[in-house]
Order: structure tokens, then C-alpha cells, then sequence
């Protein structure tokens, strides 16, 4: 079973770059995480928001198999605790699925298809953050839930 996380767009901070590598870098031992990065749609800025996430999504549904696991992070997602996060994780890795596709969408989303096409749906908060910096978020929280997990002392709740 193979973990990844994708995001469309460049990451443009370097601080957030930095910090995704950094615990991409710690889950390695772990579980290791693939960051895959989805080039932005051409002429986004010129598009309606609707072409551009169905766009988005077109691209997203070539590279998957019908047999991924799709989770979107998305504000109307489950929220969990960290520890009840990592009992998620856990969950996760003992499915017979080939790849977990963890999926940051664009900054106005997701295409009602990538709903469609989606297994589950979290929310790391009730707030709205960036598409940017919840890249850094989400990967912190799954290095945090597999710390958990393996008992290591990274999380001190």
C-alpha cells in the first residue's frame, strides 16, 4: 500500500517547501509519503471557477485507477482529534487498496466529479486556510498520527 499526497500547484513559499520536505523526509521511516504535484491548468486566471475546477478535476481522474482510495481535504470533511486521526491512519493502511490518494484541491476547490469520485472527505479545521499552507498542515498532521502510532514522542497529548 502506497501513501500520497497531491496538490495542484506550485508550492510558491519556500518556508512551506521547506517544511513539507522536512517531514516528508521523517515519514520516509515511518510510512513513507509521495508528494505528487499537479502543474496549474493553463490560463487558470482567465477561466470561470467552475471550467477551472472541472479542468482541474479531469486532470486529477486521468491518474487514478479505479482501484485508489480518495480522500479529499475539504472544509466539510470529518474533523478528528490528532489521536482519533492517527486510529484513522491505522485504518487505512490495513485496507487492501493499492494507493491512498490524500487530495489537496486548487483554491476553489474541487469538481463535483472529484466529489463523485471520492471515497471520504476530512477537515483539518472549521477555518479556511490556503491551499498553500494547508500542504505543510496536512503532511505535519500525518507524520504526527503515525508518531502516534509508533509511539514516538513527537506528540505529547
Amino acid at each position: 500500500m502506497k501513501f500520497e499526497l497531491w496538490v495542484i500547484g506550485k508550492t510558491t513559499p519556500q518556508w512551506i517547501e521547506e517544511g513539507i520536505n522536512e517531514f516528508t523526509k521523517r515519514l520516509k521511516l515511518l510510512q513513507p509519503v509521495d508528494f505528487v504535484l499537479f502543474n496549474d491548468v493553463k490560463n487558470a486566471k482567465s477561466l470561470p471557477v467552475n471550467i477551472l475546477k472541472q479542468k482541474e478535476g479531469e486532470m486529477i481522474l486521468q491518474k487514478m485507477a479505479n482501484e485508489d482510495y480518495l480522500i479529499l481535504c475539504d472544509d466539510k470533511g470529518k474533523q478528528f482529534s490528532s489521536k482519533q486521526f492517527s486510529v484513522w491512519l491505522e485504518k487505512l493502511t490495513n485496507l487492501s487498496k493499492k494507493r491512498i490518494i490524500v487530495l489537496i484541491g486548487g483554491a476553489y476547490g474541487f469538481s463535483d466529479e472529484i466529489y463523485s469520485r471520492a471515497n471520504e472527505q476530512i477537515s483539518f479545521s472549521k477555518m479556511t486556510f490556503s491551499h498553500q499552507l494547508i500542504r505543510i498542515i496536512v503532511i505535519e498532521q500525518i507524520y504526527r498520527g503515525f508518531s502516534i502510532l509508533k509511539n514516538l514522542p513527537y506528540h505529547h497529548g
